[in-house]
């Protein structure tokens, strides 16, 4: 049943809108793709009530003859006046089979609209495209038949004679319309000419009818349809003329299209729809209220009818400096191309442009001229059509415009100085066509004439009075030349001296920001815009069909692109470009893939090439940075970085490949500053990211410091030590090898469970930044807290595909076999879950060493970790069996070889020694960062190392010598120096001593001047040659002759300097420390009259201790003064005491 309610006839007069000559502009949805359509099993039943009258009319078509319909008017004026010779009156419709169809007055339009028979209005209830209508014939009584593709209509006139005029009128236009487009149908959608020419298309809800309906935009009307296949049939209810239409957006999905006749309210499927149908039809109501007298006087040439580049009919765009005339849809592959190629505007919107003259040039230039030098070698191949995609236009339109392929080569192309001479001529006369040719053949508008009075060929044209001439030359005033490369003078080639980046398209859009954004952004604060990116410029539109931007940003602006994870706004995918003037512009897409290639495409337009390898990585944000690393720290360079993942990757200014940084391997990650120095310190390098501009440079730390940390619950996601061992497994380790080796029930007792969960929540944060102290943190809180990460560990330490493997293992009865099968399960495992593993059972091999203390052997270790390393409930023993034969054949398991296991037996010496040796204070766990200064105390000297317990002073020396890529001489002397925090003490290190030594303050450990003695010495010791330092400070002269106090030199600890505090009458002091065999401490402050003295005595000192000469050579005193020095086995000390 019909959805309004039918209307009566009415003969009050009104003037409805023109109909249309319909024809599809846009391909419709897929869903909406063209089929055959097949006969309906029952026939047709119009859904009109049984009465009613039409008016037949008859009108040409104003666009295509093929879109001309029969259509039924709702009263008897509204299509008076304009069917000059049709046929009008009154008739009644019904189906073939004799259903009544209450069928309002008829006219003959350009389509057949049945209107309603009780109120006025000015909308039809159906129209039936006359291309459809196969016959016409005479059915009866004052009735007759109207035979279409696929369905059959019964009309009853009033009379007749109405019946035969009825007949007669609509059989002559049938066949005119035939004969005139014989192999096309109206509706059509095979044809592809057809499809381009509908805006819009798609399903709609609209207020009164109880299904969605299907709505077509093309040019300035809409349509209405029943449904899709009505739609193909071109068998519609109505059309609005967009003239008296206006477009308001009412709600979310909701939008008004009002006309003084109706109100017409619909409703789109999603926010995005709704905007695309706003515009559409906004589109519409422009097209309906332009003027077209421009597009008529120019279209009276011949060759101006059709697009210049791919022919299409009825261009309304053009280029006005090519002066040529195009379609829509390569007007916006113009646009792509920039104006300093290309300038376009409407022939029908933008009035104020076309003046006479520049009618009248496109009269004399014009598609015909234009193309027989831009197209004068295009070889078929190449060519476009009207149905070419957008990217076949993109490449044919950068070859014609940008690089000049196919153009016709000037005589003069090569020689500018002639080329200008000719252009000079050719100005003063009316052969505009040697304009063109002689201007993009790279003749300079703005070229010297030579002549005072006329000083450039715009002057001349006027002087000479060629109107024509000097609109030319002002609308090419800014054109670029064609990009090419001379050759030969037999042959010339071209060539694109740059890459060239071009993509266009739709993107939402918010207003650019000065400050970071911190607020999801809703879908209603983004506005759809047309965006093109082309020679190095982003430009953004208020829609496709504008020529000038809503505005701009230079590609050699762009410092940064961040790529935004889906879902951070209310569109799916988001990107934000911020520019050197700290403003940040955010776009998105609702479709991921598209927004890839814009990230891609914008990428490569301001990443240099030299930085080009970042593109291949798919990137989170991309950008310039100012940074300093390496041997030279006093000046800041740019360098390009890429954050992919937890990798950053970074193109230096002096390095040819990029360089990855692996960012949850770092050994410190800290800020300097008021948030302005980044500082990344890997084991090799230290690395100075500096903020120039605030905006991006906090967008970069937050992200950088977000990637360098864990990410989730398994091992590979964990920050990690350079062994690919979880930091906050090696933490943990690390702090009960030190402190918990003879603990008691280690791993057996639990610790406090609030303590352990706030330890594990702190680990898994930052483990980078936890220090664990003894005191603080209880060991068995650690070790409760590190099997407990195992325990909660995604996927488990063994994963889930192995697990079951490692478990049938155990029930091999042959040791060697056993431990074969071990080996290779343990090849099989991930990087980072081997090396844990390895890690893991390294620390249990130790701890069951010290079985004799803590009570825990091989096997009670291993009941503790089989359940939660297989994250069982305990009841399967084999996972205990697993454990306890890793660690029982731990060396022939894990390949362990004999040096290393001497290395794990000295590390476990020297921390028992520090644990016997120390007294009060406390200790930090695991390896610590000391700050190294290569020869002077500079931030450009500065070094940033890791010193693990067992490393020794040599070692640290050639590790900041491989650092800084110095290669050492065969006279070369370096030295490691300690100094305390305050910088008042200091000492060199002997190169077999751990350089990891407390000093008498508690304070561990001490800040190192690395690779040459401290200020603090007098001297520094840099490739042999000894510097003047600063004066050190003395605390205590030696004025007693009776000695008071005997120690062994071996055993001292010996700083040159003293605290200021203490006032020394001289400067040159040092300090000495004791400490016996019951940990009683001494310290006593010495000073010498002068430096030479200090040296010789420190000189001593050093000899005694590591058994060798200091001076490398010198004979070495054993005398001071008035006093001797028993250099074995004790020294006298004396004091005034």
């Amino acid at each position: 049943k019909e959805e309004i309610p039918v209307p009566i006839p009415d003969r009050e007069p009104c003037v409805p809108p023109s109909p249309p000559a319909l024809l599809p502009r846009a391909k419709p949805q897929p869903a909406l793709q063209p089929q055959t359509p097949s006969k309906p099993s029952c026939p047709f039943v119009p859904e009109f009530g049984v009465g009613g009258a039409a008016r037949l009319s008859h009108a040409e078509p104003t666009m295509a003859a093929e879109a001309a319909s029969l259509c039924a008017s709702r009263r008897h004026g509204d299509a008076k006046g304009r069917c000059p010779h049709g046929t009008t009156g009154w008739v009644l419709g019904c189906c073939q089979h004799g259903v009544g169809c209450g069928v309002p007055r008829a006219s003959w339009t350009p389509t057949l609209p049945f209107r309603g028979r009780s109120r006025p209005d000015a909308y039809s209830k159906r129209f039936i495209p006359v291309s459809s209508i196969s016959r016409v014939a005479s059915v009866g009584d004052q009735k007759f038949e109207v035979v279409t593709n696929n369905r059959n209509f019964v009309f009853r006139a009033e009379s007749d004679a109405d019946r035969n005029e009825w007949i007669q009128t609509l059989q002559q236009v049938a066949e005119e319309r035939k004969s005139k487009a014989p192999e096309r149908t109206p509706m059509s959608l095979t044809a592809p000419d057809a499809t381009e020419l509908v805006d819009k298309s798609g399903f709609l809800e609209l207020r009164g009818f109880k299904h969605k309906l299907f709505v077509a935009v093309a040019g300035d009307k809409v349509f209405l349809y029943k449904n899709s296949e009505d739609y193909r049939q071109g068998i519609g209810i109505t059309y609005i003329e967009m003239n008296v239409g206006n477009v308001k957006e009412v709600d979310r999905r909701g939008f008004d299209l009002t006309t003084p006749y109706r109100i017409f309210s619909f409703s789109a499927d999603s926010d995005q729809e709704k905007e695309e149908w706003v515009e559409a039809m906004r589109h519409a109501i422009a097209e309906a209220l332009s003027n077209s007298e421009v597009a008529e006087r120019i279209w009276a040439l011949e060759p101006n009818r059709f697009c210049a580049d791919c022919g299409s009919p009825q261009p309304d765009w053009a280029s006005i400096n090519l002066c040529v005339v195009i379609c829509k849809r390569c007007a916006g592959e113009h646009r792509g191309l920039g104006p300093g190629i290309t300038k376009v505007r409407s022939l029908k919107m933008d009035r104020k442009v076309w003046t006479e003259e520049l009618i009248e040039l496109f009269h004399h230039i014009g598609n015909a001229v234009a193309n027989q030098f831009w197209a004068a070698n295009v070889p078929p191949s190449e060519a476009i059509g009207p149905g070419s995609s957008s990217q076949d236009r993109r490449r044919f339109l950068i070859a014609k415009y940008r690089e000049g392929k196919y153009r016709r080569y000037h005589p003069l192309f090569g020689n500018q100085e002639e080329l200008d001479r000719a252009l000079c001529a050719a100005v003063t006369t009316s052969d505009l066509a040697e304009t063109q040719a002689l201007v993009f053949c790279g003749a300079a508008v703005t070229c010297a004439t030579g002549d005072p009075q006329c000083p450039t060929p715009l002057a001349l044209a006027e002087k000479s009075g060629q109107r024509l001439q000097m609109e030319f030359l002002l609308h090419n005033k800014t054109s670029e030349t064609p990009r090419l490369e001379v050759g030969g003078s037999e042959e010339k080639h071209y060539s694109v001296l740059l890459p060239c980046v071009t993509h266009n398209g739709f993107l939402y859009k918010t207003p650019s920001m000065a400050k970071p954004v911190s607020e999801r952004k809703g879908q209603e604060e983004f506005s759809r815009r047309w965006c093109t990116l082309q020679d190095g410029v982003l430009s953004y539109y208020e829609n496709d069909r504008n020529a000038v931007p809503n505005g701009e940003i230079k590609a050699g602006d762009i410092v940064c692109l961040v790529n935004n994870p889906p879902h951070t706004h209310g569109i799916e995918s988001t990107f934000e470009v911020y520019i050197e003037s700290e403003r940040l512009y955010l776009f998105g897409l609702d479709c991921p893939e598209a927004a890839r290639e814009w990230l891609k495409s914008i990428a490569k337009s301001f990443v240099p090439p030299h930085a080009e390898e970042l593109l291949s990585h798919d990137f989170e944000r991309i950008g310039r940075l100012l940074y300093k690393g390496g041997l030279n720290l006093e000046r800041a360079k740019e360098g390009w970085f890429a954050l992919a993942g937890s990798t950053l990757y970074v193109c230096f200014e002096d390095s040819e490949h990029q360089e990855a940084l692996q960012l949850r391997k770092l050994q410190e990650l800290s800020i300097q500053g008021d948030n302005e120095v980044l500082v990344l310190v890997e084991r090799r390098r230290t690395l100075y990211i500096q903020g120039e501009r605030r905006l991006d440079f906090l967008g970069w730390v937050h992200a950088i410091q977000k990637a360098a940390g864990s990410s989730g619950d398994t091992l590979s996601e964990q920050q990690l030590t350079e062994g690919d061992v979880p930091m906050l497994v090696d933490r943990c380790i690390d702090y009960i090898t030190q402190c918990g080796l003879t603990s008691e029930g280690i791993y057996r007792k639990s610790g406090q469970n609030s303590k352990t969960t706030s330890l594990l929540e702190m680990l898994r944060r930052d483990a980078r930044s936890v220090r664990l102290k003894e005191g603080e943190h209880h060991v068995d809180d650690v070790a409760n807290t590190l099997k407990r990460f195992f325990r909660d560990l995604g996927d488990g330490l063994f994963t889930r595909r192995w697990s079951q493997d490692w478990l049938r293992a155990t029930a091999l009865e042959d040791e060697e076999a056993k431990i074969r099968e071990y080996r290779r399960l343990l090849d099989t495992l991930p990087t980072v879950n081997r090396a844990t593993l390895k890690a893991l059972i390294n620390h249990l091999f130790r701890v069951q060493r010290f079985s004799g203390d803590n009570q825990m052997n091989t096997h009670n270790l291993a009941i503790v970790f089989g359940p939660t390393l297989f994250q069982t409930d305990g009841k399967d023993y084999k996972a205990g069996r697993v454990v306890e034969d890793l660690i029982s054949h731990y060396v022939k398991i894990f390949n362990v070889n004999d040096q290393e296991m001497k290395k794990q037996q000295d590390e476990i010496t020297a921390i028992m020694k520090m644990r016997e040796a120390a007294s009060s204070g406390t200790q930090q766990a695991g390896d610590f960062i000391c700050t190294v200064y290569l020869e002077e105390k500079k931030t450009e000297t500065e070094q940033h190392v890791k010193i693990p317990a067992t490393m020794t002073a040599e070692e640290l020396t050639f590790e900041i010598l491989d650092r800084r890529k110095i290669v050492t001489k065969e006279k070369d002397y370096w030295s490691c120096f300690e100094v305390n925090e305050r910088e008042e003490a200091g000492r060199p290190m002997p190169g077999d001593l751990p350089a990891r030594v407390p000093s008498a303050w508690g304070l561990c450990p001490g800040r190192c001047w690395g690779c040459g003695l401290c200020s603090a010495l007098g001297f520094a010791l840099t490739l042999g040659k000894p510097r003047p330092g600063p004066e050190p400070k003395a605390a205590l002269s030696l004025q007693s002759h009776k000695p008071e106090k005997e120690w062994p030199v071996r055993n001292l600890r010996v700083y040159l300097g003293v605290k200021k505090k203490l006032r020394p009458p001289t400067c040159w002091g040092f300090t000495v420390f004791y400490e016996n065999e019951k940990h009683e401490k001494q310290q006593w402050y010495l000073c010498c009259d002068t430096q030479a003295d200090l040296r010789e005595w420190f000189a001593t000192f050093l000899h005694v201790q590591v058994c060798t000469c200091w001076w490398g050579g010198e004979q070495c005193s054993t005398q001071k003064g008035e006093q001797s020095l028993r250099v074995a086995p004790s020294w006298a000390f004396h004091s005034e005491d």
